[in-house]
C-alpha cells in the first residue's frame, strides 16, 4: 500500500507542477507532461518501478478519449466523413509505409523487416494530436477534422497490422526476440491494439476465418444495439437511487466492458468504444456520459505522457545519438512531406495544410504495441526493436514543439492571408459592418429592414460563397487593414459595427478608427466585461457584450416562470440592468489594459467598496419593483454625476 501510494504522489506531484508552468510559458500540457516524465525518471528508475506496466494501464486513456470523441459525432457526419476516412487516411498510412519501406531496404534491411517498421512508423500518436487539438480549439478547423480523420482510420489499420505481421516472420529472430523486450512499452497482449499472444483470454481462439468474422460482427452489433436501446432504461433505474456516484460507476462500467468485449474478439478497445460513442451522440445522457468521464480521460492521458517520458532509454539514447536523432528528423520529415502532399490532394489550404501535417508527423503510441509484437513474433530482432522505440518516443516528444511553431509562427502568418484576393468595394455606404456572421449578418438584416444599406466586410470566404447562393452580398476582405477601411468610405461613414470574433483584433480596430476616423461612431462587440473596460480605454463608448442582453432576457424569462407578472418582471431586469451600467461606469477608471483584474488591487478595491455599498441598494430596489412598491422611496439613488 505504502508503495502505490508514493508512486501515485511522485506522479501527481510531477504533473501538478510542470503543467502548469509549462502551460504558463506557451508549451501545452502534453509538453508539460512528457517533461514531468523525463525530471523524475531517475526516481522511478532507483525506485524501481516498472514503468511498461504502469503506460499499459495508463493507455485506456486512449480508449476513454475516443469514447468522447465518438460522442461528438453523429452516424450522419460519420458517414460524410467516409471520403476523407478512406481517401486522406488510407492515403496516409499506405503511402508513409510504402515511404518507409523502400527507404529501409535501400539501407540493407529486408523487405519483411522493412514493411514492418513502414507499418510501426506510419501510425501518429492519437492520445496526442486529439488533446493538443483539443486543447488549442482547432478540433473544428479543416485541419483539425482531417487530422481526426486520419487518426481514425490508423487505429482502425492497427487490426489488419496485428494480423498480417506474424507472416513476415523470420526464424533467426527467435533465439533474440525476448531480448530486451522488457523495456519495450506495452504488450501484444491485452493492449489499446487487441489480444493477441498465447495465454490471453479470447472468444475467437480456436475458430477459423469465418467463425471469427461472425463472432466479430456479433460483438459489433452487440455495441451498437446494446447503446442504441439499453442505455435510457438503464441509466433510468440507476437515477432511481439519487447517487451521483453510481451514474459514474455506470459511465465507467460500459466503457470498460466494451473495451473488454472488442479485446475478446481480437478487435481494438479504443475503436469500439469509439463506435459506441457515435451510437449514443444522440442520447439524453451523452452529457451525463462526457461529464462523469472526462477527468478520468485526462487523469489517464496525462499519466501516459509522462510515462512516454519516463519511459525513454537515455542510455541507450546517447550511445546512438547521432543516429536516433537523425532517424526521428528524417521520419518527421517524410511524414509530413506525404500530409501536404495529400493535403494539396484534398483541397486543405493555408493554414490548415500545415496544422494537418505538422500535427500528425510523429509515430504514435500503437507503434509500442506493434513493437512488442513484432518482437515477440521474430519479425524484427530485439536491438533495431529498441531504436525504433526512441524514435516513436521522441517524436512524440517533439509534437508539442511543433504545434508550438503552428502556433507562433506559421498561423500568424495565415491569419491576414488567403488563397482568395480582396474583393474590390464599389458601394459607398455610411455604415460599415466589420463581421458577416450570426452578429453582423442579423445587424445587417435589421439596416436592410430599415430602408438603408451597409458595407459588410468579412474574411471568411466559405461563409461568404454560401451567402452568395441566397444572394447575399458581402465583400471579402479583412476589416482590420486600414487601407481595405479606407476603401469601404471609412472617411465618410457615419458608423461602424466591429463584430469580428478576435477580441484582440476588436481591441486594435477599436484604436485605429477612435485614433484617425474620430468622427465616426464605433459599435463594438465585446467578448466579456474585461474586454468592455478594454474597449472603453481605447475611447469606444458604445459596447454591447455579445452574451448580456440574452442573459437579461433569460433572466426575465425566469422571474416570469416563479409567477411574477411580466411588467414587474421587466422592471426588476430594468433595474438590474441600469444598476450594472452605474457599476461599469465606476469601476472603469481603476481597469488598467493588460493587467488581470484578479492582479489589479485599485479594481478589486472598488469592487469591494461597491458591492458593499450598492448590493443591498439594488436588492432592495428590485424587490421594490416585484412588490409593486416605489423603488426611489425606499432606496433613492444618487445623480452619478455628482459623484
Amino acid at each position: 500500500m505504502t508503495d502505490f501510494l508514493l508512486l501515485a504522489f511522485i506522479f501527481l506531484v510531477a504533473g501538478v507542477f510542470a503543467v502548469p508552468i509549462a502551460s504558463r510559458l506557451g508549451l501545452g500540457s502534453v509538453l508539460g507532461y512528457l517533461i514531468a516524465g523525463i525530471v523524475i525518471s531517475p526516481i522511478l528508475a532507483l525506485l524501481g518501478v516498472d514503468v511498461i506496466a504502469i503506460q499499459h494501464f495508463a493507455e485506456f486513456g486512449v480508449v476513454m478519449m475516443l469514447f468522447l470523441v465518438g460522442l461528438e459525432l453523429e452516424p450522419k457526419l460519420l458517414w460524410q466523413m467516409r471520403a476523407r476516412l478512406l481517401g486522406l487516411g488510407g492515403g496516409q498510412v499506405v503511402l508513409t509505409t510504402l515511404a518507409v519501406t523502400g527507404i529501409a531496404m535501400a539501407f540493407g534491411l529486408s523487405w519483411q523487416v522493412s514493411l514492418a517498421v513502414g507499418m510501426v512508423l506510419a501510425l501518429s500518436s492519437t492520445a496526442i494530436v486529439l488533446q493538443t487539438l483539443n486543447e488549442k480549439g482547432l478540433m473544428k478547423s479543416d485541419g483539425g477534422q482531417s487530422a481526426f480523420s486520419v487518426l481514425l482510420t490508423q487505429d482502425i489499420a492497427v487490426i489488419p497490422m496485428l494480423a498480417f505481421l506474424p507472416l513476415l516472420a523470420a526464424p533467426g529472430f527467435v533465439d533474440t526476440a525476448g531480448v530486451g523486450t522488457d523495456i519495450l512499452i506495452g504488450a501484444a497482449t491485452g493492449d489499446a491494439g487487441g489480444d493477441h499472444g498465447g495465454g490471453a483470454m479470447s472468444l475467437v481462439e480456436g475458430l477459423n476465418g469465418w467463425q471469427t468474422a461472425l463472432v466479430t460482427l456479433a460483438a459489433i452489433a452487440v455495441v451498437v444495439l446494446g447503446g442504441s436501446t439499453l442505455t435510457t432504461p438503464l441509466f433510468r433505474f440507476i437515477s432511481a437511487a439519487n447517487l451521483r456516484e453510481l451514474f459514474t460507476a455506470t459511465a465507467l462500467m460500459m466503457v470498460i466492458g466494451i473495451a473488454l468485449l472488442m479485446s475478446l474478439v481480437g478487435l481494438s478497445p479504443a475503436l469500439g468504444t469509439f463506435l459506441a460513442g457515435v451510437v449514443l451522440a444522440n442520447s439524453a445522457y451523452r452529457h451525463e456520459l462526457e461529464s462523469d468521464i472526462d477527468p478520468f480521460r485526462g487523469l489517464l492521458l496525462g499519466l501516459f505522457f509522462m510515462t512516454v517520458g519516463a519511459g525513454i532509454n537515455f542510455a541507450l539514447l546517447f550511445e546512438n545519438v547521432g543516429l536516433i536523432v537523425a532517424l526521428t528528423l528524417g521520419l518527421m520529415l517524410l511524414k509530413a512531406a506525404i500530409l501536404l502532399i495529400l493535403a494539396r490532394v484534398f483541397n486543405i489550404t493555408g493554414a490548415d495544410k500545415w496544422l494537418f501535417a505538422l500535427g500528425l508527423a510523429q509515430a504514435g503510441e500503437f507503434g509500442f504495441v506493434l513493437l512488442s509484437f513484432t518482437v515477440s513474433a521474430s519479425v524484427l530482432p530485439a536491438a533495431l526493436a529498441d531504436q525504433l522505440l526512441l524514435v516513436v518516443a521522441l517524436s512524440m516528444l517533439l509534437t508539442p514543439v511543433l504545434f508550438i511553431l503552428y502556433d507562433r509562427i506559421i498561423a500568424p502568418r495565415y491569419a491576414g492571408s488567403d488563397d482568395r484576393e480582396m474583393d474590390a468595394i464599389e458601394e459607398d455606404n455610411h455604415i460599415i459592418i466589420a463581421g458577416g456572421g450570426r452578429v453582423g449578418g442579423l445587424v445587417n438584416r435589421i439596416v436592410q429592414a430599415a430602408g438603408m444599406q451597409a458595407t459588410v466586410i468579412d474574411f471568411s470566404s466559405a461563409r461568404l460563397a454560401a451567402l452568395e447562393r441566397f444572394g447575399v452580398k458581402h465583400y471579402y476582405g479583412d476589416a482590420t487593414r486600414p487601407d481595405l477601411l479606407h476603401a469601404a468610405g471609412i472617411d465618410e461613414a457615419k458608423v461602424l459595427i466591429i463584430a469580428i470574433d478576435n477580441r484582440e483584433q476588436i481591441t486594435e480596430l477599436v484604436h485605429y478608427v477612435h485614433s484617425t476616423h474620430p468622427h465616426v461612431h464605433i459599435i463594438a462587440r465585446a467578448t466579456d466585461r474585461d474586454h468592455v473596460y478594454d474597449l472603453w480605454a481605447m475611447g469606444c463608448r458604445d459596447i454591447i457584450r455579445e452574451t448580456y442582453d440574452s442573459t437579461l432576457r433569460m433572466g426575465r424569462s425566469m422571474l416570469e416562470a416563479l409567477g411574477i407578472p411580466t411588467d414587474r418582471a421587466e422592471a426588476m431586469i430594468a433595474e438590474f440592468n441600469a444598476m450594472d451600467r452605474r457599476s461599469m461606469l465606476a469601476l472603469a477608471g481603476a481597469h488598467k489594459v493588460g493587467v488581470a483584474p484578479h492582479e489589479n488591487e485599485e479594481y478589486i478595491a472598488r469592487v469591494r467598496s461597491y458591492v458593499t455599498d450598492m448590493a443591498p441598494v439594488l436588492q432592495t430596489r428590485v424587490t421594490a419593483h416585484r412588490d409593486g412598491r416605489d423603488p426611489d422611496a425606499e432606496a433613492p439613488l444618487e445623480d452619478p454625476a455628482a459623484n
